[in-house]
């Protein structure tokens, strides 16, 4: 009974070695931080403004890749409910299923719905019309994004000729011994605006890219069903005029 509670007693207890395996996490993620803090503060007041601007950036990110994903559908799914609603003479049923749909495509082909019974050019005035409130909802803040890596790009640039200057001015003054080694500190803190800004400007460019080439996308998609809406829209009102023409020339 003794050696059993003697055993319980040591498993409960810590082992040592397993301890000193796990503690070492901590202070390398404190080393991490550390490293980056002196990261910063070597480039000086220069790293701040980028890593400001970065984060503006990457707040602008978030928010389009949320609102373009939510623009975005499905516009073969879509289209293909409208053209059924249509083709049925569900006309006001097509416009209210475009109603509840909060996407961009959505909201342009029922603004061309509510023109069925007008004339062609009527509806086609309609949809170009809605097209242009739509698309500045798909381009906005874009170019914010291209200006903030531009910007990070030069002021990296500024910030390392700035530590040049001063790498330069340290050194005159200081014993010719010590020149060359205080020279590749100095040019080695210098670079650091550098290459924070490339990394900042890279990061916003990739975005930039991505959220451009969706916005494309759904403007093109705007472009290619407004014109499949009219042509549909068009059919249907010849339809009863064909039909009727064709009754007469049957008598």
């Amino acid at each position: 009974m003794n050696e059993t509670t003697e055993t319980n007693t040591e498993q409960q207890l810590v082992d040592p070695n397993q301890a000193l395996t796990e503690v070492p996490s901590g202070p390398q993620e404190l080393n991490a931080v550390q490293g980056f803090a002196k990261f910063m503060d070597d480039g000086g007041v220069f790293m701040w403004i980028i890593l400001g601007m970065w984060v503006f950036g990457i707040i602008i990110s978030v928010e389009r890749i949320k609102n373009l994903f939510q623009y975005d559908i499905d516009g073969t799914s879509l289209m293909n409910q409208v053209k059924k609603d249509v083709l049925t003479n569900e006309v006001q049923n097509a416009i209210q299923n475009c109603s509840t749909n909060k996407s961009l495509l959505a909201q342009v082909l029922r603004n061309g719905l509510k023109r069925a019974n007008q004339s062609k050019e009527q509806i086609q005035d309609a949809l170009e019309s809605s097209m242009l409130e739509a698309i500045p909802h798909l381009e906005k803040r874009l170019g914010y994004l291209s200006l903030i890596a531009n910007v990070s790009t030069l002021i990296g640039l500024l910030g390392t000729i700035y530590g040049l200057i001063q790498s330069f001015a340290a050194v005159a003054s200081a014993d010719p011994a010590s020149k060359a080694e205080l020279l590749a500190l100095g040019i080695s803190k210098a670079m650091n605006t550098t290459a924070f800004g490339l990394i900042s400007a890279i990061t916003i460019m990739v975005i930039h890219q991505i959220l451009t080439t969706k916005s494309e996308k759904i403007i093109a998609d705007l472009e290619h069903y407004s014109v499949k809406l009219v042509d549909l829209l068009s059919t249907r009102k010849s339809a009863p005029s064909t039909q009727q023409q064709n009754h007469v020339d049957a008598a």
